[in-house]
């Protein structure tokens, strides 16, 4: 009598505190897609005379150093210093600067791609990493995906491929003279410089997750790692730009201060996502983000969207419903 009343206690405050979760959950990831999606948006509208006035190298910078400074703060008012009174071994901290070293060289790739392909074609194919990204979420966590969850991961490169194919730019069938420089084309590098780019992407994404659920520290103590390294690899990298090309904080405006921010917080709630959850989901925000960019793009820019649009978002839709069913 006693153990059912007990049961019948817990219950509801079991299902209350699943309740919270699930809503905390619904925010963050809704909060990560919105930040997402805004972000291509934000960055035109900092264009004056369709050049970015501000170098991204220093913003990528700012990103970094303004996660290092968030996770310091969090750290100290969470009361994780403890943590720190004795200095860490390398071999603890010395995993946490293969994720920068990897997405430095990324973004890296994608500056040397352009040389060998249009802009349009690495925006189609670069969504292969859904596929690279779950290929090493199997093989390298051990996770082993239900045929359904492969089938909604299919999905969800499709829906990415769709998406990025309605987006093309291939300039006007009826004019007699194409214009320079639309015209789709891709060398044999390049194609294989844009397998490299999804393998390290989802490289990167799959050693972060492994790297912070192996570890029990304070994830505001493995962020401080992470974007110290973070700070200092894409510091050098951008140091020969700065010194050749613009000032560091040259063309920085309010639009470009919101996007520092708003990719700070996105980075910090991805380490959430891949502590807790994984890095799948993370694959279903960015893929969710694409349509808040096109919505976006409608409404602040007034591009258009083609009934096409509704094909991707039923394909998402799709996907979600049989990967967490």
């Amino acid at each position: 009598m006693i153990v059912i009343q007990n049961v019948g206690a817990s219950s509801p405050l079991r299902s209350r505190r699943q309740w919270v979760e699930k809503v905390q959950w619904s925010v963050l990831l809704g909060l990560m897609i919105l930040i997402y999606g805004s972000h291509a948006p934000l960055i035109t509208l900092t264009k004056i005379d369709g050049q970015v006035p501000f170098n991204p190298s220093s913003c990528v910078v700012m990103i970094e150093f303004a996660k290092l400074l968030i996770s310091l703060v969090t750290l100290v008012l969470t009361g994780g210093t403890s943590a720190l009174h004795a200095p860490p071994s390398v071999a603890l901290v010395a995993p946490y600067a293969v994720p920068a070293i990897l997405y430095a060289l990324n973004n890296n790739l994608v500056v040397f791609m352009q040389a060998y392909m249009d802009p349009s074609s690495f925006q189609v194919l670069s969504n292969l990493k859904i596929a690279s990204t779950a290929l090493l979420y199997s093989l390298c966590l051990g996770k082993r995906l239900r045929p359904a969850q492969w089938l909604a991961l299919g999905l969800l490169l499709c829906a990415g491929l769709c998406h990025s194919y309605s987006n093309l730019d291939l300039g006007d069938p009826e004019r007699a003279e194409p214009v320079e420089g639309v015209k789709l084309h891709i060398t044999a590098w390049g194609l294989f410089l844009v397998l490299v780019y999804c393998c390290v992407s989802g490289l990167a994404a799959v050693y972060t997750e492994r790297v912070l659920k192996s570890q029990r520290l304070p994830l505001s103590l493995q962020n401080l790692y992470l974007y110290v390294f973070g700070v200092a690899i894409n510091g050098l990298s951008s140091s020969s730009y700065v010194a050749s090309e613009k000032s560091f904080l040259e063309g920085y405006s309010v639009v470009v201060w919101a996007i520092i921010a708003g990719q700070a917080l996105n980075g910090l709630l991805m380490s959430v996502v891949l502590k807790h959850g994984s890095g799948i989901t993370r694959l279903f925000v960015i893929s969710c983000s694409m349509l808040v960019n096109a919505l976006l793009s409608w409404v602040i820019l007034g591009l258009q969207l083609t009934p096409f649009f509704l094909l991707p978002v039923f394909m998402i839709g799709l996907a979600a419903y049989l990967y967490y069913r």
